[in-house]
C-alpha cells in the first residue's frame, strides 16, 4: 500500500470507531480481516496513524474547525507528524486509493495550525468533563502534563533478578534492540518507539522466553519497589490480574515467603500460570475464586502486606491506549470508585496489626486516589498513611523526592514529571 492509501484506510477505521463506538483494536482487526491484501507493515502503519489521530483528536479537530475523521487525520499529520501543507497535499492527490485533494479551507487551516487560545481540554487533548478533576492535581501544569500524556510511550522492560544477575547482563544480551537503561528504575531497560510507533517483538526474543525480562512500564516497576516487599513476608496481591506486579514482588522477595495471587475475575488470572513458570517463581500460590466466593478468607488478619492494584479508569495509561480517553464516561468513574472502596475494605480484613496496604492505581484522577483513601480512612480508624519520606526511604528511592507529585496520602508519577505512565501509590499502615 502507498502512504496515501494508508491514510485513506486510517480515515476509514476512525469512521468505524466513531460510528460504532468501539475500541480501536476491534476496528483495526475488522479492517485487516476485510482487506487481506494489506501486509503486516501496512496494518502496523495504519494502526499507528489511527492511534496518533486519537492522541490528537481534540487539537486536530480544533485547528481544522471540523471533527470528522478526515479532518482529524489531516490535523494530526500537521500537529503530530510535523508535515507541512505541501507534504499533506501530496498525499491527498485524489488518485486511486488516495484521499480527495485538499480544499482551500483545509489548506488555510493546515497552514495556520494555531492552538493559541484553545481551551485546556483541546490543547491537552482530553475530555472536557474531567478538567476540574485534573486541575485539582495538576494546577498550572495541566496542559503540559496532558500533552505529555498524549505522546507515544516507550517500551519498558524489567529484568527478572530471579534469572539474571544484573541489568547490564540483560542489556548486553539484547544489543540489537537498542535498549537503554531506564533513568529511575534500577531494574529497567527502555526501547524508544520507532517512527511508525512500533517496537520490536520482544516476546519472541530468547531472553524473554527464558524469563530474563518482562514487559513492564518503568512507573509500574517503581511502585512495585515502593511496596517494600521483603523476603519471608506473607503477601496478598488482591487484584493480581495477569500477574505483572505479582512477578515483580516475587523477585523482590527472592522467592522466599509467600504471595497469594487472586482476582475477583477468574478470567484475568488465566495468563499468570505460564508467566510464573517462565519467570522461575516458586513462592506464589494462585487463588482462583469459585462462583464469586472469596478465595482468601482463610488469610484474614495474617498478612504483612496486601497489594491493591485497584481497578481504575486507566487515565494514566492514555499514552498507550489513546482511544480509551474518548470512551471514558462519568458513569465509568463512579463504577470504579465503588469497586475501589470494596477492594480496600476487603484488604483491611486481611492485614495483620503492624501490616500494610499498598494502594496503587494507573490513574491521575484524585477521585480514584486521595479521595478513595480519604473514604477508607473514615471507615477504618485503625489505619494511618505512611509518610512520603518513609515510603521512598525504605525502598531506597529517595532520589524520587523531587520527581514525583506529593498528594495528601501518596505519590503521583506522571509522564512529564517522571517519564512514566501515570501511576499513584500510597501505603497505609495498620496500627499495632
Amino acid at each position: 500500500m502507498t502512504p496515501a492509501a494508508r491514510i485513506s484506510a486510517a480515515i476509514e477505521v476512525l469512521a468505524d470507531i466513531e460510528a460504532r463506538r468501539r475500541p480501536a483494536t476491534d476496528a483495526l482487526k475488522d479492517w485487516g480481516l476485510s482487506h487481506r491484501f494489506a501486509g503486516s507493515k501496512d496494518r502496523a502503519a495504519i494502526a499507528s496513524l489511527v492511534y496518533d489521530a486519537l492522541r490528537r483528536k481534540a487539537s486536530a479537530a480544533w485547528i481544522m474547525g471540523d471533527n470528522a475523521p478526515r479532518a482529524v487525520v489531516l490535523g494530526m499529520l500537521r500537529l503530530q507528524r510535523g508535515l507541512d501543507v505541501d507534504a499533506i497535499a501530496a498525499l491527498c492527490s485524489g488518485d486511486r486509493f488516495a484521499p480527495e485533494p485538499l480544499s482551500g479551507t483545509e489548506r488555510e487551516r493546515l497552514d495556520k495550525a494555531d492552538l493559541s487560545g484553545a481551551p485546556a481540554h483541546v490543547a491537552g487533548d482530553f475530555p472536557d468533563w474531567i478538567e476540574p478533576s485534573l486541575q485539582r492535581l495538576l494546577g498550572d501544569e495541566l496542559v503540559p502534563e496532558m500533552q505529555a500524556l498524549s505522546t507515544r510511550a516507550p517500551l519498558d522492560l524489567r529484568i527478572n533478578t530471579l534469572k539474571v544477575s544484573s541489568r547490564e547482563e540483560a542489556h548486553d544480551a539484547l544489543p540489537h534492540l537498542g535498549a537503554v537503561e531506564t533513568p529511575l528504575s534500577p531494574l529497567g531497560l527502555r526501547i524508544l518507539p520507532g517512527e511508525d510507533g512500533r517496537g520490536p517483538a520482544v516476546q519472541s526474543e530468547p531472553e524473554f522466553l527464558k524469563g530474563w525480562i518482562e514487559i513492564q512500564d518503568e512507573g509500574s516497576q517503581l511502585v512495585a519497589l515502593m511496596s517494600g516487599a521483603k523476603p519471608g513476608e506473607q503477601v496478598v496481591d488482591l487484584c493480581a490480574g495477569g500477574g505483572g506486579k505479582t512477578l515483580a514482588l516475587a523477585a523482590l522477595m527472592e522467592n522466599h515467603g509467600q504471595i497469594y495471587a487472586t482476582d475477583n475475575d477468574a478470567r484475568r488470572l488465566a495468563p499468570i500460570h505460564d508467566r510464573l513458570m517462565r519467570a522461575g517463581v516458586r513462592n506464589v500460590q494462585v487463588r482462583t475464586p469459585r462462583a464469586k466466593a472469596d478465595a482468601v478468607t482463610d488469610l484474614d488478619g495474617r498478612m504483612d502486606c496486601v497489594l491493591v492494584d485497584a481497578p481504575c479508569t486507566g487515565v494514566g495509561t492514555w499514552r498507550r491506549n489513546p482511544d480509551a480517553k474518548w470512551r471514558l464516561r462519568p458513569g465509568s468513574l463512579e463504577v470504579r470508585r465503588k469497586e475501589q472502596a470494596a477492594v480496600l475494605d476487603r484488604a483491611a480484613g486481611l492485614v495483620k496489626p503492624g501490616g500494610r496496604i499498598v494502594y496503587i492505581t494507573c490513574s491521575i484522577l484524585p477521585e480514584e486516589n486521595d479521595d478513595a483513601l480519604a473514604g477508607f480512612l473514615e471507615r477504618h480508624e485503625g489505619f494511618k498513611p505512611v509518610s512520603h519520606e518513609e515510603m521512598l526511604g525504605k525502598s531506597e528511592l529517595g532520589f524520587l523526592k523531587n520527581a514525583t507529585r506529593r498528594t495528601a496520602y501518596g505519590l503521583q508519577l506522571t509522564p512529564q514529571q517522571t517519564g512514566t505512565d501515570g501511576f499513584f501509590i500510597a501505603v497505609l499502615l495498620r496500627k499495632a
